[in-house]
C-alpha cells in the first residue's frame, strides 16, 4: 500500500501543470478567455492513451520490471519537460481572422483552436500530458494487478490520496509561490519535484502477483483482445457512456473554475488568496477520498456511485451562487472545499467501479481505455467552456454543469443498480 500512495503523489504532479496552473499561468498573461477553454485540449493525451496501452503492455526495458522499468524512464521524461515548458512564452498565440455573429459560441472556438494549435507553449504543455497520460498507463497497470479484489476500495483511496497529496503541492504551493514570482519559474521549482517518483519506484517492491502477469503476445494482440474481451460483456456500450458522462459536470466545473476565481470577468481574487483556499480544499479532497474509500467498503461500489455521484452534482450550486452573489471570501471558502470534498468522494467510487471492470489479463489496455473515456468529459467536452461562458455568463454556466451532471446518474440505472449494491 506504501508503493501505491508514492505512486499516486508521482501521478498527480504533472496534471494541474496542464490545467488548473496552466490555467492560472494564461489567466494572469491575459490570454482570451476562449483560448484558456480551449486549452483544456493539452490533455487530450488523457484521453487517448488507450492508443499506446498495448506498446506499453508488450514492450519491457530491460531493467526493473515490466512495469517499473516504464515508470522511472517517464518520470524523468516528465521533469525535463515541465522544465522545458517554464522557458516557452504562453502568450505566443499570434492573431486570429474569424468573423463569427454574436453569441455563435461555436464559431468563435473554432477560431480559438487555429490560434491555440500555433502556439509553441501548447505543444510543450502537450508533451507533460503525454508523459503523465503514459506514466499513468504504467501506475494503473501496477495498481491493479497487485490488490485483490477485496482490497479495491481501499487500494483506490490510498492511490487517490497520495494523488490528492500532490495535488496540494503544486496547488497550493504553487499558488503562493506565483503571488511573489513568475509562473515560470515556479514551474522551475516544481519540475524536480518528480525525482521522489523516480524515487518510489526504485523502492516499489516486485510483487508476486505483479511479476505472474503475463505481457501480450503482439503489440497487435494486446489492442485487439482486451477489447474483444471488453465488449462481449452484456451492455458494454452503455457501461463505456456512463464512464464518459459520470463526471462530466464535475469536468466542467474544473476547467473553467479558476479563469473564474482569478479572472477580471470573474470574481478577481488574489493569487495569495486562491492559493490559501484551494490547499484546504484539496484537504477537503483527501478527506471526501477517505469517507469514498470507506463508503465503498460498507455499501458496495454500485450504491457508493449512486450517492456520491448525487452530491457530485449538487455541489456544483456552490459555484453558481458564487457567480450570482460575486466576490464573497467565505462563500469561495465554502464552494471551493464543497465542491472538492464531493469530488473526492465521487473519484473513489468511480476508481473503484474502472477498477473493477478490468479482466486482469489485460489491466493496462483496459484500464487506459476505460480511464480515457473519463478524460474525454474532462479535457474534450468541456474545452468551449470559455466561449459558452463569454455568451450566457458566469452564473448560467455554472447552473447549466448540474444539468449535464443528470444523464450519468439516470445510466446508473442500468449499469450500477442500486439493488446490486457491488458486482
Amino acid at each position: 500500500m506504501l508503493s501505491l500512495l508514492g505512486l499516486g503523489v508521482a501521478s498527480g504532479l504533472p496534471l494541474f501543470l496542464v490545467q488548473r496552473n496552466l490555467q492560472a499561468w494564461l489567466t494572469k498573461a491575459d490570454v482570451d478567455l476562449g483560448v484558456i477553454g480551449a486549452f483544456s485540449l493539452v490533455s487530450l493525451p488523457y484521453s487517448l492513451k488507450f492508443l499506446w496501452a498495448p506498446l506499453l503492455d508488450r514492450l519491457q526495458l530491460p531493467f526493473l520490471g515490466r512495469r517499473r522499468g516504464w515508470l522511472i524512464v517517464l518520470q524523468g521524461l516528465l521533469l525535463l519537460s515541465i522544465l522545458g515548458l517554464s522557458f516557452l512564452d504562453p502568450t505566443g498565440f499570434g492573431e486570429g481572422s474569424t468573423s463569427c455573429g454574436a453569441g455563435d459560441w461555436l464559431c468563435s472556438f473554432m477560431g480559438k483552436l487555429g490560434l491555440v494549435y500555433r502556439s509553441p507553449f501548447f505543444w510543450g504543455a502537450l508533451g507533460i500530458a503525454f508523459f503523465s497520460a503514459s506514466q499513468d498507463i504504467v501506475a494503473d497497470a501496477y495498481r491493479t494487478e497487485v490488490l485483490q479484489p477485496e482490497e479495491m476500495g481501499a487500494g483506490a483511496a490510498i492511490f487517490v490520496l497520495g494523488y490528492r497529496f500532490a495535488l496540494v503541492l503544486t496547488g497550493g504551493l504553487a499558488f503562493a509561490w506565483a503571488a511573489q514570482i513568475p509562473w515560470s519559474i515556479v514551474y522551475q521549482r516544481l519540475a524536480p519535484l518528480m525525482a521522489l517518483g523516480m524515487v518510489v519506484t526504485l523502492l516499489a517492491p516486485q510483487e508476486q502477483a505483479l511479476e505472474s502477469s503475463v505481457a501480450p503476445k503482439s503489440i497487435g494482440w494486446g489492442f485487439i483482445e482486451p477489447l474483444a474481451e471488453f465488449i462481449k460483456r452484456s451492455g458494454w456500450w452503455l457501461i463505456l457512456l456512463f464512464i464518459m458522462l459520470y463526471k462530466v459536470g464535475d469536468g466542467v466545473v474544473g476547467n473553467m473554475s479558476v479563469p473564474f476565481l482569478l479572472g477580471e470577468n470573474g470574481l478577481g481574487a488574489e493569487e495569495t488568496q486562491i492559493g490559501i483556499i484551494q490547499t484546504v480544499g484539496l484537504v477537503s479532497t483527501i478527506l471526501g477520498t477517505l469517507v469514498g474509500g470507506s463508503g465503498v467498503s460498507q455499501m458496495g461500489i454500485n450504491r457508493s456511485l449512486w450517492v456520491f455521484g448525487l452530491l457530485q452534482a449538487v455541489s456544483n450550486f456552490s459555484y453558481a451562487l458564487l457567480a450570482f452573489l460575486g466576490n464573497n471570501l467565505a462563500l469561495i471558502f465554502v464552494a471551493i472545499n464543497l465542491e472538492n470534498f464531493c469530488g473526492g468522494l465521487g473519484t473513489s467510487a468511480f476508481t473503484a467501479y474502472l477498477m473493477s471492470l478490468c479482466n486482469r489479463q489485460f489491466t493496462g489496455t483496459q484500464y487506459a481505455l476505460l480511464s480515457s473515456l473519463f478524460a474525454v468529459s474532462r479535457d474534450i467536452l468541456v474545452a468551449p467552456g470559455g466561449e459558452i461562458v463569454k455568451t450566457i455568463g458566469w452564473t448560467n454556466f455554472f447552473l447549466g454543469s448540474v444539468i449535464i451532471s443528470l444523464p450519468g446518474l439516470i445510466l446508473l440505472n442500468w449499469v450500477a443498480p442500486w439493488s446490486n449494491p457491488q458486482e
